[in-house]
C-alpha cells in the first residue's frame, strides 16, 4: 500500500516538464523577434492573453487546494490520490506563472539590447561614399550604416568625453590636411568609457585600424544627449561648429556588425531555452520525490 501511494501520475510529469517549457519557448520568442518589431500590438496581445490564462490557472489551482473534500478527510482511506493531484496542480500553475515571468525579462532584454538596434538598423538606408565634407547631417537623417571615401579618418585631436557616471566619448569624422579645420563637422564617432574626458585621448571602436572608414548609426536614444553634450564641449574647447550631428560607430565593416547584432540575439534565446529546460528537469525531479512521499 505505501509503494502504491508513491506512484506518480506521469502525465503530471510530462506536463510540468513540457507545458512551462513551452510557454517560455513560444513566449521568448516571440518577444525577442521579428514579430514584436513589425506587429507590437499583436506580441502585445499574446503576450497579455498568455498572462490572463496562467492567472485563470493558478486560481484554479489555489481553488481545488483550498476545497476539503471528503477524499481529502479520508485520505487514509485512499484519499491520497486526491492530495496528489492538487499538488501537482498548484506546482504546474506556480511553474507555468514562473516561466511566463522569465520568458518576459529575458525575452524582452534580448530584444532591446541585440534584435532591436538590428532591425532598427536594416530598416534605415545604406549610404556609399559619403564625403563628410560635402555632406550635412540634414542629408543623412536616414541613414543606418555609412561607408565614407577614402581618406576619411577620425580626427584624434578634436576628441573630448563628457562624464555623467559614464563617459561619452566623441570624435570628428574629417577629410583632408588635419591641421586644416573643416567648416562643420556633423559626423561623430561615439563610445561608452573609451576615454579619459578631460584630454583628448579617443581610443573607441576600431579608431587605430587604416582600413576603417565606415560608421554604424547610433540607435539607443537615451545615450544620444550625453553625446550631443560632449560635442558641445569639442566645440567650445577646440573651435569648431556642427549644425546636425549623427552619432555612429567606427569599423571598417558594418554590415559584419548588424549581422553580429542577430546571431547573438538567436544566440542568447537559444541559451536561455537550454537553461530553462535543465532546470525544468531539476524542479520537476524535485516535485516527483517531494510528491511521491505525500501520504
Amino acid at each position: 500500500m505505501r509503494d502504491q501511494r508513491r506512484h506518480v501520475n506521469p502525465a503530471f510529469v510530462f506536463l510540468s516538464l513540457f507545458l512551462p517549457f513551452f510557454l517560455f519557448t513560444f513566449l521568448s520568442a516571440l518577444m525577442s523577434f521579428s514579430v514584436h518589431f513589425w506587429q507590437p500590438v499583436l506580441c502585445n496581445t499574446i503576450v497579455a492573453g498568455s498572462f490572463v490564462f496562467v492567472l485563470f490557472f493558478m486560481y484554479s489551482a489555489f481553488t481545488k487546494w483550498k476545497r476539503r473534500t471528503a477524499d481529502d478527510a479520508r485520505w487514509r482511506d485512499g484519499g491520497t490520490d486526491a492530495l496528489k493531484s492538487k499538488s501537482w496542480s498548484l506546482f504546474l500553475a506556480c511553474w507555468c506563472l514562473l516561466a511566463w515571468v522569465a520568458a518576459f525579462l529575458v525575452g524582452g532584454t534580448n530584444y532591446s539590447r541585440n534584435m532591436l538596434p538590428y532591425f532598427e538598423v536594416t530598416n534605415l538606408n545604406a549610404y556609399p561614399s559619403v564625403d563628410p565634407a560635402a555632406f550635412k547631417g540634414q542629408q543623412l537623417m536616414d541613414m543606418g550604416q555609412v561607408a565614407f571615401t577614402e581618406g576619411t579618418r577620425l580626427d584624434l585631436t578634436k576628441s573630448m568625453g563628457f562624464r555623467n557616471l559614464d563617459v561619452y566619448c566623441v570624435a570628428p569624422v574629417t577629410t583632408g590636411n588635419l591641421s586644416a579645420s573643416m567648416p562643420f563637422y556633423d559626423f561623430w564617432a561615439v563610445g561608452l568609457n573609451c576615454c579619459s574626458g578631460h584630454i583628448a585621448d579617443f581610443h573607441c571602436g576600431e579608431f587605430n585600424n587604416p582600413n576603417a572608414h565606415s560608421g554604424l548609426r547610433l540607435m539607443r536614444d537615451d545615450l544620444r544627449p550625453y553625446f550631443r553634450l560632449a560635442v558641445q564641449q569639442a566645440e567650445a574647447a577646440h573651435g569648431i561648429k556642427t549644425r546636425q550631428p549623427i552619432f555612429l560607430y567606427w569599423m571598417q565593416d558594418p554590415s559584419a556588425e548588424i549581422e553580429a547584432y542577430q546571431d547573438e540575439g538567436f544566440k542568447q534565446w537559444l541559451i536561455a531555452t537550454g537553461y530553462f529546460l535543465s532546470f525544468s528537469f531539476v524542479l520537476v525531479g524535485m516535485a516527483t520525490v517531494f510528491v511521491s512521499w505525500l501520504e
